[in-house]
């Protein structure tokens, strides 16, 4: 169960717990030849009020999702084999857009969208968002061209929000306390360690 999507199923409902919505959860890294912690599990979250998670906020989410793991790893369930590191955070102002509903939200907003495969000889688009279409596509307008593109959702490899002065001022939080923090844990055969720092 070390995919991304059932990695998805098994933080969701923490996150729910706390009121927060999951924004993603993402595996990445590769395991060092000799066990080393070069792995890590992120964790985005929001509030759904205020788009964003406090330091306090990605604390408490951080230490639920902590005792978690490490009740499944004491029942021989692990999720994730070896070591890696927790990394809890909020998603910040160029968000990475992973549910349909991102595209309806932000849309006005400049994006950049990457496909696994190319859809009218493209693979990359950039420009604004004008949300979803009848058929169910993620329309967005070229940054160029200003010629409209409509993509599918299931193509999507990769979709951000560009930082924008727009994008900054309809994102002003309501506190800055820990609106750019991420709280890292060191989860698994790694040592407990604890650590705030600037998310990027």
């Amino acid at each position: 169960m070390s995919d991304n999507d059932s990695l998805y199923r098994l933080v969701e409902p923490e996150a729910q717990a706390l009121g927060f919505a999951l924004v993603r959860v993402r595996l990445f890294g590769a395991r060092s030849g000799n066990g080393g912690d070069e792995r890590t599990l992120q964790v985005m979250a929001e509030r759904p009020d205020t788009r964003q998670l406090t330091i306090d906020d990605c604390a408490e989410l951080s230490r639920r999702l902590s005792d978690l793991l490490d009740q499944l790893e004491a029942e021989g369930r692990d999720p994730i084999e070896g070591a890696y590191r927790l990394e809890v955070s909020s998603p910040g102002i160029d968000r990475p857009l992973t549910r349909r509903q991102d595209f309806t939200d932000w849309a006005g907003h400049e994006a950049r969208i990457v496909l696994t495969e190319p859809v009218e000889g493209q693979k990359q688009f950039k420009g604004d968002l004008e949300g979803i279409d009848a058929d169910g596509q993620i329309a967005i307008r070229h940054a160029r061209t200003h010629e409209l593109a409509r993509v599918p959702f299931a193509l999507i490899a990769d979709a951000k929000l560009v930082l924008t002065d727009r994008l900054i001022a309809a994102t002003v939080p309501l506190s800055m306390e820990g609106a750019d923090e991420e709280i890292e844990d060191m989860s698994a055969d790694a040592d407990a360690d604890t650590e705030e720092e600037e998310s990027n």
